[in-house]
């Protein structure tokens, strides 16, 4: 199997197995802290960071960085951080946890990852409902034919209401040339792109468009998939948080409300 099947894969069922080696109260501080007592600098020798670009596919030299445990260092590519040894041989992901402060500093180092994403991508990339100087903010990776994304939808008014912007990126997970695809370019390529979206969730048949800026489309998908596998029903947080489906604006209110306060209280 190739080295970039196995990374991959990994990101599904590592990540698990380590998780469930930890004590609940430790998983749940980790869950509502987000930074951790950070450890001196260390440099990476050169030698160290071209063996690693050289045995993963896609990783920069940037990429690499010291991790928490001696003689593994920390790869970082979107969303996904792995650790690697300094030979470039072995290679492991899952979660660390600071036994001491039972905090997971491999998820502070994912949400920071998730937040940089996020906050590079300007508003003009995305289809935004809600208020513009709201004070919650979500970020949603949607399919037009995905039918918890329809339900979600479907309440948008209500959830706007609550005082919530959320902001969608196009994410057929299909893939080009299918049927969701065209859905998700008719819908980008039109002149009231949130008009589109809200007719072609309730299932309308849009006037099939293409346009130059369709191109916005694959970069969302790569946005999406730099944050790992799972499902693209998912919720992104301002400071890079992840929560999957939300039913309601008012669990969806409070989702945020609960995130917002770990994040001050991770300050």
């Amino acid at each position: 199997m190739r080295l970039a099947l196995v990374f991959a894969s990994f990101f599904t069922s590592a990540a698990l197995v380590v998780a469930a080696a930890v004590p609940a109260h430790a998983q749940d501080k980790a869950a509502k802290t987000g930074t951790a007592k950070a450890a001196a600098p260390v440099a990476v020798p050169a030698d160290v960071r071209a063996r690693v670009v050289a045995k993963l596919p896609g990783a920069k030299p940037d990429d690499v960085n010291p991790s928490p445990i001696p003689g593994l260092y920390e790869v970082t590519m979107g969303g996904v951080i792995v650790y690697v040894s300094s030979d470039g041989k072995h290679l492991l992901s899952g979660n660390v946890y600071d036994l001491d402060t039972q905090v997971n500093l491999t998820a502070a180092r994912r949400n920071a990852a998730r937040a940089k994403a996020l906050a590079a991508v300007k508003d003009d990339q995305m289809i935004v409902f809600g208020p513009a100087n709201s004070k919650m903010t979500v970020t949603i990776f949607t399919d037009i034919d995905c039918g918890y994304c329809r339900r979600f939808h479907s309440q948008i008014a209500e959830i706007s209401k609550a005082g919530v912007r959320v902001r969608y990126m196009m994410f057929p997970r299909t893939g080009p040339g299918t049927e969701s695809w065209r859905k998700a370019e008719s819908v980008w390529c039109a002149k009231d792109r949130r008009d589109a979206l809200t007719r072609a969730k309730k299932g309308e048949e849009l006037k099939t468009k293409s346009c130059a800026d369709a191109e916005s489309i694959k970069d969302a998908v790569g946005v999406r998939r730099g944050h790992g596998r799972g499902g693209h029903a998912r919720h992104l947080h301002a400071d890079g948080r992840l929560h999957r489906r939300v039913h309601d604006p008012d669990q969806l209110v409070q989702t945020i409300q609960e995130t917002q306060k770990a994040a001050a209280a991770a300050r």
